[in-house]
């Protein structure tokens, strides 16, 4: 990201001082990331509470700040400790690996053909198919039933274009269960394409 603090060595020591015009400069490059992946594991009324938390956090944390990661990636993590231990005190989390949906496999024989095959699609190109406000409805619908980790890997791995490693961070996740929530959640918005292409 440019402007990023982790660039500027002068403004990552600021921070560090807790100096206020850098810490409202951090706050305006990170802000709109910490919001999202904190309505994609808590929901928008609860949002806003996890990232006020997650800042005040972050700012008491700054001076022990030691750059092993980057800033970006530091403050995604606080943000998702703090929405997680917000699911958790509601009883809202979900252990994603004892969810039994269907796997995509499922839809394969023994001998790796499709038992089913999928629906040939009726708009000439992927951008014409997902610019159906029809599908556009039911997958922001998918995706709001999702379980709050499968939401988040996905969004963090396919909006914020973060890296396995670093979601696996920031979620506090090992890379195998990361690649389950991934593939359970690119295999439910895979339904929903299908079950429109079928209706």
């Amino acid at each position: 990201m440019a402007n990023a603090p982790e660039q500027d060595p002068e403004w990552l020591g600021a921070l560090r001082r807790q100096d206020k015009a850098a810490f409202t400069r951090l706050v305006r490059t990170y802000q709109t990331s910490m919001m999202a992946l904190a309505r994609s594991l808590v929901g928008r009324d609860a949002a806003g509470d996890v990232v006020q938390d997650s800042w005040i956090s972050a700012y008491r944390a700054l001076p022990a700040f030691e750059g092993r990661s980057s800033i970006r990636t530091w403050l995604l993590r606080i943000t998702g400790n703090r929405a997680i231990s917000h699911l958790r005190t509601r009883g809202r989390l979900i252990n994603e690996t004892d969810l039994l949906e269907p796997d995509v496999t499922a839809r394969f024989g023994d001998n790796g053909r499709w038992r089913e095959p999928p629906v040939p699609w009726s708009e000439d190109t992927p951008e014409g198919l997902l610019a159906s406000e029809q599908l556009r409805q039911a997958l922001d619908a998918g995706l709001e039933t999702m379980p709050p980790l499968q939401r988040t890997v996905l969004q963090l791995r396919e909006t914020e274009n973060l890296s396995s490693d670093q979601i696996c961070k920031i979620l506090d996740i090992s890379a195998s269960n990361l690649y389950v929530l991934l593939h359970r959640a690119r295999t439910r918005l895979w339904s929903i394409v299908d079950a429109h292409q079928r209706s």
